[in-house]
């Protein structure tokens, strides 16, 4: 092939958080402004950039949006609240205490659009009283550590909240709400993004405690007492829901065509193998360790090249004391995997910017990554042992680092296969 492939690579990412900006998206999902008071509430990692989508097309609006430290936008009347992510602070508890206050009180001719993004689980805290503050922290940290999947964090995020699984909806209810919504979800279900603030749940208070003894999460006394008791879940079928429209404005998939076309524009082949993939990344890194392989065994010289592309939320099990993320353990694990094989180079990057808790979205690596990693010094499997992946490729300089990307689509990965 022509060209630097770790540009080529790049690129790909770039297309793929282009199309979900969601200033290109948003617009088409807006009705007219009604006539009468509109209330425009939101949270999540996009959620400021969606504001500004939606001034743009209705001019200054009334409401309030919570969005992660660095991701405010300028907006004309909707106020930006910035909080901590992932880990809630007392921003996120206050700003949700007034946006709930702003709901009080609407009546059947008042109309609400809330938008939700990832991020909006950790940004909208509300937490059932006896629950601290702090308690609620402790669990949601012990969650990430733990290597539980994302669907089953948000299921306990909603039994212990006042506003999750449909109970922010519940809040605003008589008004009609529309809820826009941008996935970062395998599967893209509106009761998973963001834990369902505006959407109802099945699941019971007893199936959060089972996820919590499965992970083997340590409950504050008071944890234990609400999911004792129960609480203010909603059924999918709640009455209180029944004035409120779900409608996803992006989505893993469309950032995979958007990335899947700029490849066929190379000239290049390429294979998508899923935009909802879910598991350890580092197992997920060698299985597409694995099939790049096999691929590239089956390339003659002259072939043009192949391109991987997949999505999905990866997770990590906190072994180390090292800093990391999905995306940049996957890109370790899958170096090491592929052992410097020549012809392959892949990316792996979060499309919100942020992997894991540093504010780097992902890595490169190319065959030269482990020999430039020895020449350092630096062991590629202990940096793994450690989960401290991000250490280690920021000492090599092949960190993704684009800033706020203010959008969230989830993860991207995508592998350059070169006839070896």
């Amino acid at each position: 092939m022509t060209g630097d492939p770790r540009e080529f690579l790049r690129a790909l990412f770039d297309k793929a958080v282009e199309v979900a900006d969601p200033m290109r998206s948003l617009a088409a999902f807006l009705p007219e402004k009604p006539e009468g008071r509109v209330v425009v509430i939101g949270a999540g990692k996009a959620s400021a950039r969606m504001a500004e989508a939606v001034e743009a097309e209705w001019g200054p609006c009334e409401g309030l949006v919570i969005t992660r430290y660095g991701y405010g936008r300028p907006c004309q009347g909707i106020e930006i609240v910035e909080a901590a992510h992932p880990v809630p602070d007392q921003a996120g508890l206050d700003a949700t205490k007034r946006m709930l206050n702003l709901l009080e009180g609407l009546g059947e001719d008042d109309f609400v659009v809330a938008l939700i993004s990832g991020g909006a689980s950790a940004l909208l805290i509300a937490p059932f009283e006896p629950i601290t503050l702090a308690e609620k922290q402790a669990v949601n940290a012990a969650l990430l550590a733990s290597g539980a999947p994302i669907g089953q964090m948000n299921v306990v995020r909603k039994h212990l909240s006042r506003v999750k699984g449909g109970q922010l909806a519940a809040a605003a209810y008589p008004a009609r709400m529309l809820t826009l919504l941008i996935s970062d979800v395998p599967g893209d279900d509106p009761a998973s993004i963001g834990s369902g603030p505006t959407v109802g749940d099945a699941s019971t208070a007893n199936d959060a405690r089972k996820i919590l003894e499965h992970w083997h999460i340590d409950l504050p006394g008071s944890v234990a007492t609400v999911l004792g008791t129960g609480n203010g879940v909603l059924a999918p079928d709640a009455p209180e829901l029944a004035r409120t429209e779900n409608r996803i404005v992006a989505a893993p998939s469309q950032s995979l065509q958007a990335a899947a076309g700029l490849v066929r524009d190379a000239g290049y082949r390429v294979e998508i193998l899923g935009d909802a993939l879910e598991g350890e990344a580092r197992e997920v890194a060698k299985h597409h360790a694995d099939l790049a392989l096999k691929r590239q065994s089956k390339m003659a010289p002259g072939d043009q090249p192949l391109v991987l592309l997949s999505g999905g939320e990866l997770t990590v099990t906190r072994r180390g004391d090292g800093i990391g993320g999905p995306n940049a353990e996957y890109a370790l694990a899958l170096a090491l995997a592929l052992g410097g094989k020549p012809g392959i180079h892949a990316i792996a990057c979060d499309t919100d910017g942020v992997d894991g808790a540093a504010e780097v979205a992902g890595a490169l690596i190319d065959p030269q990554t482990l020999a430039r990693a020895a020449a350092l010094g630096t062991d590629p499997q202990a940096s793994l042992d450690r989960n401290d992946a991000h250490s280690f490729f920021g000492q090599l300089g092949d960190q993704v680092v684009p800033g706020p990307t203010l959008t969230n689509v989830n993860d991207f990965r995508a592998i350059l296969i070169e006839p070896a």
